[in-house]
């Protein structure tokens, strides 16, 4: 995808992403590519929940004032990575989280990221949660914040977006965002979508 898809409203471009196919390609070449199924919109100007709310900058949001179309990823708890995709004009921190996704193509590789085995070897409960988190998602693409800073927008830095198959409007659903109680008004915002694909 383009700087100008990433330079649009956060909300929008939030809902615009599910569908679309993640893109990571492996040291060795191996493409691993997930389809989004789950997403979450961040604005720094009006959000509690962001990192950068009231354009706080830190050495851990810095990425957030980025051009449009830059990889954000942090650590949380101490051991869970999480994927942001930054968005609107540089200088305004805002992005979306990227909370899931279904595998596309590499599966293989993938559940040996995120599990230690093969596909077919997973157990119900497993398949079940595979990507369904921003945390397994990171896991299972072997993101983590050596990844923070990538160009989206350049096939050549090994993490991008491809057009993909977005869902018929009437699939999507939106709600509250997930895991942000601090976050006062701001916790009722329905910034998050999702579809089963």
């Amino acid at each position: 995808m383009t700087r100008e898809f990433y330079n649009r409203d956060t909300v929008t471009v939030a809902r615009d992403l599910l569908g679309r196919l993640l893109v990571r390609v492996l040291p060795g070449g191996a493409h691993l590519v997930c389809r989004i199924t789950e997403t979450e919109a961040y604005v720094g100007r009006t959000d509690k929940a962001c990192h950068a709310y009231g354009y706080k900058r830190t050495a851990r949001t810095q990425t957030l004032f980025a051009p449009p179309g830059t990889a954000y990823l942090y650590l949380i708890y101490g051991m869970y990575h999480c994927l942001n995709l930054v968005t609107e004009p540089e200088g305004e921190p805002a992005a979306v989280l990227i909370r899931g996704a279904v595998p596309a193509e590499n599966e293989a590789i993938i559940a040996q990221n995120r599990f230690g085995r093969k596909p077919e070897e997973l157990s119900a409960q497993q398949r079940k949660n595979f990507l369904n988190g921003p945390g397994k998602l990171c896991r299972g693409l072997l993101l983590d914040r050596g990844q923070n800073g990538l160009d989206l927008t350049r096939w050549e830095s090994g993490l991008f977006v491809c057009a993909g198959q977005p869902p018929a409007p009437s699939r999507v659903q939106c709600g509250p965002r997930i895991g942000i109680d601090y976050a006062q008004e701001a916790v009722h915002f329905p910034w998050r979508f999702w579809y089963e694909p």
